[in-house]
């Protein structure tokens, strides 16, 4: 291909944004529209008829098209299918194996009878586990397995003789055949207690159903072991998984036997169980009747107490109250108020119907309270070393439970009589406690000051008076007292909560009753409680071990003041963040303030209270930035200091505005997302100087937006990211430009260009590496398109930046088997052409380009031509390169994208350029790697612009253009 010169096509541009527009089209209403409403059509799968089809019950208009979402279904809806298919689907699973689901099914029906307002047992657990734990080694007695019993004696054919090897199985569990596990950690106990579950599972599962009853009488024995009473309440849970477990094996095996040939309903009665299963049934309560200890027998029974359904239809109403009275011939206060606990979780799962059986238990909860201050539970806690304040919260979790049974959608009346009874019952602080936790919240909100008055009234020395109040604090955050008697209220709790000595029980109340003071009252109250506490925790740094406490109440705080100006001039606000002396806990308090100032803080500020405030907040998440900090974090951090950054504004005091910026660059010099945002918001800053000027800048504004394009100058080489700093080069270049800055400009652009050769070859995204060609093709060719815009420097020739670029582009290390240089040639070529027009296509207000100070010279034209030549000559030397490396298609994409520029913006009536237009279309068409689809339509496009008197040349063209089929 012989070497052509470059004649660039005069181009009208406002004549060819008027040519690309649409053509208007008349639209009459009366037509058919798609945005018009749809009738929609309901069909409905009938039933009996095959898959698919429908019948309609309603249809759209006869003169309305039809819906082409609707014509892709068939007539058939598939939310209609997929409803069909589910009923289907759920007809064919009741009859299958229902034993698993069905227990689940009716463990989901007692919920919904209870309430979703009723917290399960399950939520509790977990609580109690972790609240009561031990250091002290515990025992557990294993029994092991017996040969008696696993096969029959065959000469006991009578009834009286299998009777007698059921009791002697039981009696050789109760006798002997144990092995004792001495000094097991509290991790050890739970995972043997947790192969005593599996081993009950395992039993059932192999038909050893005696075997199974032996491991559930064993663990009920333990509850009657008090040696380390601490634990009580943790092995209480532990074990009565087990008796769980047991209840429901023995209830879905009875339910089973009754459901052949069809399943049992969930509301059966006595006379829909077979008489097989009642004799299963009575078998089981014959069995654990013959148990002679009353704790294991009462626990075990109270296990199957559902399976009273299959006997009898008041089974259980009249079981309950039998076994309530059983637990009276319990002599230890603990164990009994555990086992009445254990009856009122089970009796509120199988028939919460029932509560009012369950009753009776709290009353004689009651009366064992006496108990607790006689001489043999006095010596016990002497033995164990156990103080009396300790050993009453042990009965927290029973009494707590047994309490919100009683009082679930209990009438009022039998709230006030419990309230009246703990009034004349002596050493009721511990009831009183579990009555305020267990009450609705509105119930104990409503008597606040009745209840205040009772706890006045409690002995300090058998449960702590702030225990109490901080229960009362809990009800008091849920539910909200009498507007008269708050501020009473307030004063009598933290008359107490001010005297508690112990700096862990202070903080534990003080950061409860803060969430009241922070929802009835101001500032002033919330900054005398924080100063309360500033006091307290500071002597010995005692805050050192109350952060999770203290972290609650910057939290509730938050949640009620939103108003930062209001919260920052509380006296005692900063001094109680200094409290938070660990970093990791200082900067989580930091992040906590932002997120709720970002989402909060509607309007932008500059108030210097919030301003000074958050900066120091903002500085603290910052200097915690080391080099060990992760990635995401530091993303986060950013984040949020940006939002920080984005909320402050001086309105037209832009100087201001600038000098915060400086303070904010010095400050937050190691998180490069802020420097970022610091550049942004300073370009930002020139462009509204701008706005405000018109464009007509004074003598103080020119040297403001200098100042602002002299801070992105300096502040852009400190990021490490290549591609953020050529951005921002870029970008504050054009800022420059569109301020009359041009030495400015200047100095921004052509240090872009010199940062280029820094470029490296492969960068990392998101953590893949990746190639660096095509984020330097986009900036490159965003850098071209700024470049029209630019006038030549007077001492630096005619397009010198043009020149940089290339000649940077020329010398740097791309990657083998790359396009890269050539493909920016072919994109320097439309900005060359755009040079050369009379009327550049776009152009800066107020700033003189090369269209002006060239005014279309001869020379700068013919310098513009001969650049062109020169990029021409390259590419065309790299494909034939292409086609001695034999790349094809390589070949072909890129003699079709010169094709395109030399189409729309070469002078084609030139013979020479015309005809290497078309040796280009030949040689992308050679081997049939062009899209033959493009083809057509830039065929269909240049026969459209030769209708025009000065494109009439291409009609020429067209006709030596010829499409090659794929071979």
């Amino acid at each position: 291909m012989a070497a052509v010169q470059w004649y660039s096509r005069g181009r009208n541009y406002d004549a060819e944004l008027q040519m690309c527009r649409p053509e208007a089209m008349p639209v009459e209403f009366g037509d058919y529209h798609p945005l018009k409403p749809i009738m929609v059509t309901d069909t409905k799968t009938s039933r009996g008829t095959r898959k698919g089809s429908t019948s309609s019950s309603s249809s759209s208009s006869s003169s309305a098209p039809p819906d082409p979402l609707s014509s892709m279904l068939d007539g058939t809806d598939p939310l209609s299918l997929f409803a069909a298919a589910s009923a289907t689907e759920t007809s064919t699973m009741s009859h299958s194996s229902f034993t698993g689901d069905h227990g689940r099914k009716r463990k989901e029906k007692q919920e919904e009878t209870m309430g979703p307002d009723f917290e399960p047992w399950s939520s509790k657990r977990g609580e109690i586990l972790a609240r009561f734990t031990t250091t002290e080694k515990l025992s557990i007695n294993l029994f092991m397995g017996s040969d008696k019993g696993k096969a029959p004696n065959p000469g006991s054919s009578a009834v009286s003789e299998k009777v007698r090897n059921r009791l002697e199985e039981l009696d050789d569990l109760e006798e002997g055949s144990q092995r004792e596990l001495l000094n097991l950690s509290q991790q050890d106990y739970a995972n043997r207690i947790e192969e005593l579950n599996q081993s009950l599972k395992e039993a059932w599962a192999s038909d050893q159903k005696v075997k199974a009853l032996k491991i559930v009488i064993q663990c009920s024995k333990l509850l009657s072991d008090t040696a380390v009473i601490q634990f009580y309440p943790s092995k209480f849970v532990l074990i009565t998984d087990i008796l769980d477990t047991f209840g429901r094996l023995v209830f879905d095996r009875i339910w089973t036997m009754c459901s052949d040939p069809r399943p049992l309903p969930d509301s059966f009665t006595v006379e829909d169980v077979n008489d097989t299963a009642k004799e299963t049934c009575l078998n089981w309560f014959f069995k654990i009747a013959s148990i002679r200890e009353l704790l294991p027998r009462l626990y075990v029974e109270t296990a199957i107490l559902k399976c009273n359904r299959f006997l009898n239809k008041l089974g259980i109403q009249e079981t309950l109250p039998r076994l309530t009275s059983t637990i009276r011939g319990i002599g230890d206060p603990l164990v009994a108020a555990y086992a009445r606990a254990y009856l009122c979780r089970v009796g509120m799962e199988v028939a919460p119907h029932l509560k009012e059986c369950l009753n009776q238990n709290i009353f004689d909860l009651l009366a064992t309270f006496r108990q607790i201050s006689g001489e043999s539970i006095q010596k016990q806690l002497v033995v164990q070393r156990v103080e009396a304040p300790e050993y009453l919260t042990l009965y927290s979790p029973a009494i707590n439970w047994i309490l919100q049974c009683i009082a679930y959608r209990a009438p009022e009346s039998l709230l006030t009589e419990m309230m009246e009874r703990c009034k004349t019952l002596a050493n009721n602080a511990l009831l009183l406690n579990s009555v305020m936790r267990a009450f609705r919240p509105e119930f104990v909100a409503a008597r606040a000051t009745d209840f205040i008055g009772m706890i006045k009234d409690c002995d300090e020395s058998g449960f702590p008076k702030h225990l109490l109040f901080g229960s009362l604090g809990r009800s008091l955050a849920c539910a909200d007292p009498p507007e008269s008697e708050r501020l009473t209220i307030l004063n009598e709790a933290w008359k107490v909560i001010t005297k508690v000595r112990s700096p862990q029980d202070y903080i534990s109340c003080a950061e409860i009753w803060v969430e009241f003071t922070c929802r009835h009252f101001s500032k002033r109250e919330v900054n005398t409680v924080l100063a309360d506490i500033i006091k307290h925790l500071t002597p010995d740094r005692a805050f050192e071990d109350a952060y999770p406490q203290l972290l609650l109440v910057i939290r509730k705080i938050l949640t009620y003041f939103h108003d930062f100006s209001v919260l920052f001039s509380m006296e005692r606000f900063l001094p109680f963040l200094d409290m938070f002396q660990k970093d990791s806990v200082r900067v989580e308090v930091c992040k906590s303030i932002m997120e709720v100032f970002i989402k909060h803080q509607v309007e932008v500020t500059r108030d210097p209270v919030i301003l000074n405030a958050m900066l120091h907040i903002c500085k603290t998440m910052h200097d915690s930035v080391n080099a060990l900090t992760l990635e995401d974090e530091k993303r986060s951090l950013s984040l949020l200091i940006i939002g920080f950054i984005r909320m402050v504004s001086f309105g037209r005091d832009f100087e201001q505005q600038l000098s915060f910026c400086v303070e904010a660059r010095a400050t937050f010099c190691n998180l490069e997302p802020v420097l970022v945002q610091l550049i942004h918001t300073v370009n930002q800053l020139a462009m509204e100087t701008r706005r405000v000027m018109r464009g007509n800048h004074s003598r103080k504004t020119a040297a403001f937006v200098r100042a602002c394009a002299a801070y992105s100058f300096i502040t852009i080489p400190s990021l490490s990211s290549i591609f953020s700093r050529l951005n921002l080069y870029l970008l504050s270049g054009q800022v420059a430009l569109a301020n009359q800055c041009l030495s400015q400009a200047d100095a921004f652009l052509k240090t872009a260009v010199g940062v280029l050769p820094e470029v490296p070859r492969s960068i990392s995204v998101e953590g893949k590496f990746r190639s660096s060609e095509s984020f330097l093709l986009d900036f490159i060719n965003n850098f071209l398109a700024t470049l029209l815009v630019v006038p030549d420097h007077p001492e630096h020739g005619v397009l010198y930046l043009v020149r940089g670029l290339l000649n940077m582009v020329q010398d740097y290390t791309w990657e083998d088997n790359s396009d890269g240089k050539v493909r920016v040639y072919v994109s320097a070529l439309p900005l060359l052409a755009a040079m050369s027009q009379e009327t550049y296509l776009y152009s800066i207000p107020k700033m003189d380009s090369n269209e002006t100070l060239y005014g279309g010279d001869p020379k700068f034209l013919s310098e513009i031509n001969k650049l062109c030549e020169t990029l021409i000559g390259q590419i065309l030397d790299h494909l034939k390169a292409l086609a001695r490396d034999e790349n094809a298609r390589r070949q072909s994409t890129l003699a079709f994208s010169l094709f395109g520029v030399l189409l729309a913006h070469g002078d084609l009536r030139n013979i020479k350029l015309n005809q290497l237009a078309i040796n280009l279309w030949n040689l992308s068409h050679k081997h049939g790697h062009c899209e033959t689809r493009v083809s057509v339509r830039t065929l269909e496009s240049m026969k459209l612009q030769a209708r025009q008197p000065d494109l009439a040349h291409l009609s020429d063209t067209v006709q030596r253009l010829t499409l090659q089929s794929r071979t």
